[in-house]
Parts: C-alpha cells; structure tokens; sequence
C-alpha cells in the first residue's frame, strides 16, 4: 500500500490524486476548465453538451455542425440527426487539442434498448472522427449499461475495434457483464448511487461507509482478482471526500468545481486501492455470458441499479431531445 511522502504533502490534493496511480479524467464540455486541470482524458454527455451548446463561446461548432447537416441530410429530420452528430465530433475535436488520451463521445441515450441502433450510430461516429484525422484509439463510444447497450459495445470491441466507455452503471452485474464483453472502460456513477440511498434510508454516509464508493472498491476489487483488463472509472462524484476514498482507482472523472476544490486542498491523498491487494479482497466469480434472463433478473433484484439506470436515460434522453430541438431550430434559421 502506498503512502504519502514528504513531497506529496507538499503538492496539491490533486497532484497527490494523480500520484497515487489513479489517471484523472475531466468531466465536462468545457474547454477552458478542460487546460486548467491537465487532465489524460475526457468525458461529455448530453446535459454536459446540451449546457456548453447553449454559451456563445461554441457558436462556430455550431455552425460548423449545422452545415453539415444541411450538406448530408434531406429532410430536416435527416438534417438534424447528422448535425447533431457532428457537433458531438466537433466538442470532441477540440477536446482531444486539449487532452492527451482520449474523449468519451456518447450515443444518443433513445438508443440504449436498440443494439443494432448502438452500434450504427457508433461507427457513423467514429466515422466522422476519422474522417477528420482523429485515430478511433482515441475516441471512447459512451452507452448506457443495458443489456442491449452491453452487447452492443462486445460487437464494437471485438469487430470493430471501437473503444467503449459503458456508462449509467449502478449495479454490480451491469459491471460483471462488461467485463466479460471485453469493454474499455466502465464508468460506475458514485454519487447517483448515494443519493438513491439518502434519499431511501434517510441516513447520513461518510466517506468510508458511502454505498456509491463501496460499489467502486467491490468492482474494482472483483475485476483485479480475476484478471479483466476493463478499466473502473468512477463516476458522479457529489464530494471531494468520495474521491480521496477510491484515490488508487484505475481512472476518476471528475467535474471542474471538484477539480478545482482538489487544486485548492493541501489536504493528504494516501492511496486506498491497489491491484495486488484487491486481488486479496475481490469476490468469487460469477458469469451472465450469454445469459440475458439472469443479467435482467440480477439488476432487478437491485432496486437503486434499477431506478437509477432508467432515471438516467430518461435524463440523457430529454437533453439530447433538448438538443436536437436546438438544432433544429438552427437548421431552420
């Protein structure tokens, strides 16, 4: 188990974060907050581009999106979608001048019980990176953790070699299932998870009892002992104390105020995760390989998994809805 050293104290709390092994990842649309942090990589979602569209400094993606739109689509309806696909490419693009990993570009959340769909509009996306001189490597397809979207990212990794981010993950079979479909990355949400149980049990969690971090550490745990390569992402932090309490983690995604408030902190980051002793720690292993009717019965056993995921992509669904009006009324102009 790693410790903190003299020099660490001396560095900032996020600084002390990154030496801990754990790979810091921006989680916004924001380019200016993107630079400040130096972040490896980075992760948009609808609600995040949906709020970036709507600030004037992006008005030239816009435009950039809407003409593309108007050139590839025939209908307005056929305008929109292509114009709103590329302005996901084009937020993309400028981030990836920024980062020097990768960017998570999502697919449009109506999707997420539809794999066919998933795995079209993720090659259209990857597609339009490409033909703008951007490697897929460093592109990670974002989708939610259904059972659809899960095999929808086996089909894109083992194909297409397309890297997918799979995210809206609350429950620990949703993680099982990814694992075993070979995925990237996962991004388990830490503090929708917290606050399902908040608002449930009307208790008060500190860091250590948190269920959202627990949830990360028995993942994490679970994917070191049986040797998966998928990376545990936490996700969703609501406080910088949920941070600290998975600093070792593979990789966190963190938004600008909570970057900012690890910046400001001198506060100790000690190393909680390693992978040699969650090799110790991790569960027996269980399997849902091409076994949907368990997967399905597993997560609805979950009942904070379950409300959660589908809140999400409600949520996700009615921004990138939000969007589409936006662009439509550019197109439209």
């Amino acid at each position: 188990m790693a410790h903190v050293d003299k020099k660490q104290k001396q560095s900032n709390s996020l600084e002390q974060l990154k030496a801990t092994g754990t790979v810091v990842v921006s989680d916004t649309g924001d380019f200016e907050s993107i630079a400040k942090y130096t972040p490896q990589d980075a992760t948009t979602n609808p609600s995040l581009i949906l709020a970036a569209a709507q600030q004037k400094a992006y008005a030239k993606l816009i435009d950039t999106a809407v003409a593309y739109g108007k050139k590839h689509g025939k209908t307005l309806e056929e305008q929109t979608d292509q114009a709103v696909d590329m302005l996901l490419v084009e937020f993309g693009k400028a981030i990836l001048q920024i980062v020097p990993g990768r960017v998570s570009t999502e697919v449009d959340a109506r999707l997420s019980f539809d794999k066919d769909a998933t795995v079209a509009k993720a090659l259209h996306i990857i597609s339009l990176y490409e033909d703008a001189g951007i490697s897929r490597e460093r592109v990670l397809i974002k989708i939610a953790s259904t059972w659809e979207g899960i095999q929808a990212a086996k089909e894109l990794e083992e194909k297409h070699n397309i890297h997918v981010n799979l995210t809206l993950l609350f429950s620990f079979s949703q993680a099982v299932a990814a694992a075993e479909a070979n995925v990237t990355l996962i991004s388990p949400f830490v503090g929708r998870i917290l606050d399902w149980y908040k608002n449930n049990t009307k208790e008060e969690y500190t860091s250590e009892t948190d269920p959202g971090v627990k949830s990360v550490k028995k993942i994490y745990n679970y994917y070191k002992k049986h040797g998966y390569k998928t990376i545990v992402m936490g996700a969703s932090f609501r406080n910088v104390g949920e941070i600290k309490a998975l600093a070792g983690v593979d990789f966190l995604t963190i938004s600008p105020k909570l970057l900012e408030d690890l910046l400001n902190s001198q506060d100790p980051v000690p190393q909680v995760l390693d992978p040699e002793t969650a090799k110790a720690d991790g569960d027996e292993k269980v399997s849902f390989i091409n076994d949907e009717s368990a997967f399905r019965f597993d997560l609805n056993e979950d009942a904070m998994a379950t409300e959660k995921l589908s809140e999400g992509i409600r949520k996700f669904s009615a921004d990138i809805v939000t969007l589409f009006k936006l662009i439509e009324g550019k197109i439209q102009a």
